[in-house]
């Protein structure tokens, strides 16, 4: 029996994995340069398949990268709010996962809670990928990986410095830096540190610190995200545990010369970064947003060939 393809965690896969998945969204990049943001790729390997994508938090680049994904591929895809759903008015996670399996190709799940898309996938007889949770967001980190190789070369050996929240999207730096051979330097307040288990999946390609200066001091890559995330609501607190943390031309000054600026979106200018630096010539965010489109597309591929 074939293996279902799920796409979860970047703990979870194989390292010659994510570098074939980061290696085929480079390559369907190139390949469709000067297209319409219509025309299907030429392999079209999601060609009659159906994605369903299911939103419990609100989206602009999830919801957006990944109905124009399904579509360059080939495929067509159907979107859904939670309380749409019968999900959202208590139906086991499992028994949509159930139904869901005999409609659909695959489903894209943002998720509140992680262990629900770990329970919708344990039953799914269908790719199931993690379109972010409270957890992790890996493919977030997948086109961030991207655009830092495509204006810095390749990955392997660099040193990124993550500054603010150690919310789902630094655990998800902390997974793939052994997988892809970067070292992650993490800067956070004591109160808001990343999970220890996390942190643990890391190794030695991960170092903790308080201080933001230690963590950028000769780093290639400064990347942030928002002190307050969807859901967080001690707003004030998070605002004086991180006074000090903001991204500024000042600490970019510190890292590597040439060094790129990453922030995954959205941006809250002013607390977390500049409009200096997110607006400057280091600054990668565009790219990065529009890299979530192909670094997906390379997701549903893998998914699919499975």
């Amino acid at each position: 029996m074939t293996m279902v393809r799920h796409f979860l965690d970047i703990h979870r896969l194989e390292a010659a994995d994510l570098r074939a998945i980061l290696d085929d969204g480079h390559a369907r990049k190139a390949a469709r340069k000067g297209r319409p943001m219509g025309w299907v790729d030429a392999d079209a390997p999601a060609r009659d398949r159906v994605l369903a994508m299911i939103f419990e938090k609100n989206s602009t680049r999830t919801r957006f990268s990944f109905d124009a994904a399904i579509r360059q591929l080939g495929g067509s895809g159907i979107i859904a709010n939670a309380g749409d759903m019968q999900l959202g008015r208590g139906e086991p996670v499992e028994d949509t996962a159930r139904v869901l399996s005999r409609m659909v190709d695959a489903v894209m799940i943002r998720a509140n809670v992680h262990e629900d898309v770990e329970h919708f996938a344990r039953v799914s007889t269908v790719p199931v990928i993690n379109g972010l949770t409270d957890r992790s967001h890996p493919c977030q980190i997948l086109a961030d990986l991207m655009t830092i190789e495509e204006h810095r070369g390749p990955i392997a050996g660099k040193t990124i410095a993550w500054v603010g929240d150690g919310n789902n999207v630094c655990a998800s730096f902390m997974h793939a830096a052994p997988k892809f051979g970067f070292h992650l330097n993490v800067a956070c307040p004591a109160e808001y540190h990343p999970d220890l288990v996390d942190l643990q999946r890391g190794g030695s390609a991960v170092s903790l610190t308080a201080d933001p200066r230690e963590a950028v001091a000769g780093a290639d890559v400064v990347v942030t995200d928002t002190w307050v995330s969807m859901g967080d609501g001690d707003y004030e607190a998070r605002l004086e545990a991180f006074d000090g943390y903001t991204v500024d031309q000042a600490l970019m000054d510190l890292a590597a010369p040439g060094a790129a600026f990453l922030h995954c979106l959205p941006a809250h200018r002013g607390e977390e970064v500049t409009d200096g630096v997110i607006d400057g010539p280091a600054s990668l965010v565009w790219d990065e947003a529009e890299n979530r489109i192909h670094a997906q597309k390379a997701v549903l591929a893998w998914c699919f060939a499975g």
